[in-house]
């Protein structure tokens, strides 16, 4: 029983896809071991990627292989369109083994084939792939040419097909039920885990046609001073009046996520606070305008900077960055960014997260849109309110 969600055919293309930038960047295989490139390349999908696997690509063969631990095996014969003969479990005594390391046997099969003398793509600056897998499959394969990729199949996924943009505008669905769930909740008095209990309710139970996923980051929500740093999430300490809060969170839908950030203030904000608020939907508007097919990115990042200018706000951080299928610990897709210098082409159907946060010394603003790139600008999967939120 295959439980893929995608079809042959859109797998055909995407790894025709992959083989083309393969044959520009000169591999014969490549190998990945990023959860969503495997996701991507065969629907492999199993909570699995704390230990070594892989999908091997090559150029002259029809089909991926996967390699993993023996127990997952079963996974990948449920999730993927693979043949049988193309599922490869290694034996459970090469997980965590310090005398010997699952990529000695993805070097034995690459021997089997005869690719032992390729020019192999690794996915060096993948969260999954450590620096003992790669000397150890160096170490094991001394006739191959091996090579950094540098993130081909990520560079592949930037533009999405209609089967995932529709992943993805149900993922907005998710979001923005999970940020009006914690936006309700938000209230003095209230501890902050009770809302974040209130969110992963939203972002799981979904809606009647649809259920959600786990997301690759947990929601974030910095309170008070710690708005000054994005990154930070949740206590049991309650929230109190004067104080603003930050959500970021994520809806996930099959592993697609839409992001989506709101900034709530607890009573009455500061002039400087509201005013600061309004100028980030001002320039977050700036920038949706810019993001049209044939800009760059730094041109969606100029845009925004225009307008802060003009308001004697400085940011030196970028403001968004490509999204889609993603695993923990990050739903950024690790290609495009809006910022200068990014000299990236938009075109149609690649998806970004323009997130232009304002953090000060003890206080920050974020007020984001997750959009497509069309002829008519950046237009958000979700149409949800960019005011701050205040409350008594």
């Amino acid at each position: 029983m295959r439980t893929s969600y995608f079809d042959a055919a859109e797998f055909a293309q995407r790894r025709a896809k992959v083989k083309a930038a393969m044959a520009t960047a000169g591999l014969d295989l490549l190998l990945c071991a990023d959860p969503a490139n495997m996701d991507y390349l065969t629907g492999y999908k199993g909570w699995s990627f704390y230990v070594p696997q892989c999908v091997l690509v090559h150029a002259e063969e029809p089909h991926p292989v996967w390699i993993g631990r023996g127990q997952d095996g079963a996974a990948a014969h449920l999730t993927t369109d693979l043949p049988a003969d193309h599922i490869l479990p290694y034996p459970d005594d090469y997980v965590q083994n310090r005398a010997r390391h699952p990529m000695s046997f993805v070097a034995d099969y690459i021997r089997t084939r005869g690719w032992h003398k390729a020019r192999i793509g690794l996915e060096m600056d993948a969260y999954y792939f450590s620096g003992r897998a790669a000397d150890t499959i160096s170490a094991d394969l001394p006739d191959a040419r091996f090579t950094d990729c540098d993130h081909l199949v990520n560079w592949v996924r930037i533009v999405k097909s209609s089967a995932e943009l529709r992943y993805i505008r149900e993922a907005a669905v998710l979001v923005g039920r999970a940020m009006r769930a914690g936006l309700d909740r938000i209230a003095p008095g209230v501890r902050q885990c009770d809302v974040v209990a209130e969110i992963y309710r939203a972002q799981v139970r979904g809606t009647d046609e649809f259920g959600g996923d786990y997301t690759a980051i947990c929601p974030l929500l910095p309170s008070g001073e710690g708005t000054g740093t994005p990154h930070l999430t949740w206590s049991d300490e309650t929230y109190k009046t004067g104080e603003p809060i930050i959500l970021e969170l994520a809806g996930s839908r099959l592993g697609y996520h839409c992001p989506m950030a709101r900034t709530a203030y607890l009573g009455t904000p500061p002039a400087r606070f509201s005013d600061t608020a309004k100028i980030v939907a001002e320039g977050l508007h700036a920038a949706l305008a810019a993001a049209r097919p044939g800009a760059t990115a730094a041109a969606v990042e100029a845009a925004w900077r225009g307008v802060i200018a003009r308001h004697g706000i400085r940011k030196e951080s970028r403001i968004g960055y490509s999204f889609g299928l993603a695993y923990p610990p990050d739903w950024g897709e690790h290609t495009a960014s809006l910022r200068p210098g990014d000299d990236t082409v938009l075109a149609t159907d690649m998806t970004f997260h323009c997130i232009p946060g304002i953090w000060e010394d003890g206080w920050g603003i974020e007020i984001s849109a997750a959009f497509a790139v069309t002829d008519k600008g950046g237009v958000p999967f979700y149409d949800f309110p960019e005011d701050l939120v205040v409350k008594a």
